[in-house]
C-alpha cells in the first residue's frame, strides 16, 4: 500500500482498517481539514487536476508512493534495463514533467549486471527501501530479488547501499516484490517459480523480519491455472496490495507482456489469516484487460496510489498504445506510465473500469522503435526536499 509504509499506527484506534489507511493517506496529504470554528486561515484541500495519460512515457512497471512529505515519488522500469530511476513532484501531473535523476545502474559483471526490472520504492522505519529483480550479467534469466537502502530523509540524496539479494526459499526465477503492513505486521508479496511446478510463476506472500529478510512460512497465494492466465507464458506477477471496506485485495497481471497481458484480483477478510492461501479469494476471470476502444493494450503491473485530496484512490499502471508488436514483446520500450480513479462498487470491491483513452494532446506521438536512453532525463537534478519526512 504505497501511501502509508511509513505513519504510524494508532494503537487505541478501531479495527477498521480500511478507515484507519484512509486517514493515513489524509494525513500524508495534508489534507485533514481542521475544524473551521475558531480557525482562521485554513488552507484549502487540494482539487486533483485531470490526469494527463500517458502520464510518463517508456516507463514500465510504475510504482508511486505519496510520502507524509507531501510529494510524489515516481519509479519504474526504463526499456535499457540498466538503471534505476526516481521522479519526485507534489502532484501526479507533475510526475509527467518532473526532472528524472539515476540513482543507481548496473553492475558491469556479476550480480545485479542485467535485466534490472520493476523497482519499487518504500519507506520503512525511517529508511529508504527499493525492491528490484536483477539477473548476473553473465546469466541473464538468473533473475532474482534485490534490496537497496538509503538513511537520508531525502532519496535523491546520501548513500543508496546494496543490501543483497532477498532470498527466498528456492533459488529460482523471482522478481516483483511488494511490501506492504496489515494489523502491525509487515509482509512481501512477489513472483516466483517453484520448483516441479508446470508454470512460469506463481505468486507468494512472507512475513519479513526486517526489510530484507523473510522470516516463517513462505506460502502460494495463487498459480496460473485460467486460460487467461496462461497465454504465451503461465504467468502471475507483479502484486499490489490495497486494503478498503474491511478487505485486503491483491491485483497481480497474468499471461505474456503483450495484448494479452491483464490484471487478476485476489480478495481476503481484513480479519483472517493472510499466511493462509484459504483466506483469500480468486476473481475467475481478469478484472483490467486491453480495451480496443480506448487503444490500450496489454494493461498491468499496476500500484496504488491516492490523488492530492488524500482520499479518491488512483490506479498506476503501464500499457501499450498498439496491438501488434515486431518480435519478443520485452524488446519493445513503448509501455508507458499511466494513472486514472479507482472507482468503488456498492458491495465494496474496486471498479476498474478499463484503461482511459490518451489525453487529446498526447494522442499520435510517435513510439519509441529502439532502447536507446531518452534524451534529458538521465542524472537530471531533482528538485530540493523541503519538508521533513
Amino acid at each position: 500500500m504505497s501511501r502509508d509504509n511509513d505513519l504510524p499506527e494508532n494503537p487505541h484506534a478501531p479495527e477498521d482498517p480500511s478507515r484507519r489507511l484512509l486517514l493515513k493517506g489524509a494525513l500524508a496529504a495534508g489534507a485533514l481539514a481542521a475544524t473551521t470554528a475558531g480557525v482562521a486561515h485554513a488552507a484549502p484541500t487540494p482539487k486533483a487536476a485531470p490526469y494527463v495519460n500517458p502520464l510518463v512515457r517508456n516507463r514500465a512497471d510504475p510504482h508511486i508512493h505519496r510520502h507524509a512529505d507531501g510529494h510524489y515519488y515516481f519509479t519504474a522500469t526504463a526499456p535499457e534495463y540498466d538503471r534505476i530511476i526516481l521522479r519526485r513532484s507534489r502532484t501526479l501531473n507533475g510526475l509527467g514533467t518532473a526532472a528524472e535523476s539515476v540513482i543507481w545502474t548496473k553492475h558491469a559483471t556479476g550480480a545485479m549486471g542485467a535485466h534490472i526490472w520493476a523497482p519499487e520504492i518504500h519507506r520503512i522505519g525511517g529508511k529508504w527501501y527499493i525492491y528490484f529483480a536483477a539477473a548476473p550479467a553473465e546469466s541473464v534469466w538468473d533473475i532474482r530479488i534485490w534490496v537497496l537502502e538509503n538513511a537520508h530523509r531525502d532519496p535523491f540524496k546520501g548513500t543508496w547501499t546494496e543490501r543483497g539479494q532477498l532470498k527466498t526459499a528456492w533459488e529460482t526465477f523471482s522478481l516483483d516484490a511488494t511490501t506492504f503492513t496489515h494489523r502491525g505486521t509487515r509482509y512481501l508479496a512477489w513472483a516466483q517459480h517453484e520448483p516441479g511446478m508446470g508454470n512460469n510463476t506463481a505468486l507468494w506472500l512472507s512475513r519479513m523480519a526486517n526489510p530484507w529478510t523473510l522470516t516463517g512460512a513462505q506460502v502460494r497465494l495463487s498459480t496460473p491455472e485460467y486460460d487467461w492466465e496462461c497465454i504465451g507464458y503461465k504467468v502471475n506477477e507483479g502484486p499490489s496490495v490495497i486494503c478498503r471496506n474491511g478487505r485486503l485485495f491483491m491485483t497481480y497481471s497474468a499471461s505474456a507482456t503483450d495484448f494479452n497481458y491483464c490484471m487478476g484480483l485476489l480478495t481476503a477478510d481484513a480479519a483472517s489469516d493472510l499466511m493462509d492461501p484459504a483466506s483469500w479469494a480468486k476473481s475467475p476471470t481478469p478484472v483490467f484487460t486491453s480495451n480496443d476502444t480506448t487503444k490500450q493494450y496489454g494493461p498491468g503491473h499496476n500500484s496504488f496510489t491516492v490523488a492530492e485530496d488524500g482520499r479518491t484512490d488512483v490506479l498506476v499502471y503501464h500499457a501499450r498504445q498498439y496491438k501488434e508488436i515486431v518480435g519478443d514483446p520485452l524488446n519493445d520500450p513503448n509501455r508507458h506510465t499511466r494513472v486514472q480513479k479507482l472507482g468503488w462498487k456498492a458491495d465494496g470491491t474496486p471498479d476498474f473500469g478499463i484503461p482511459v483513452a490518451d489525453t487529446a494532446a498526447t494522442t499520435g506521438t510517435a513510439p519509441m522503435t529502439g532502447t536507446a536512453p531518452m534524451t534529458g532525463t538521465a542524472d537530471s537534478a531533482a528538485a530540493p526536499l523541503k519538508e521533513s519526512s
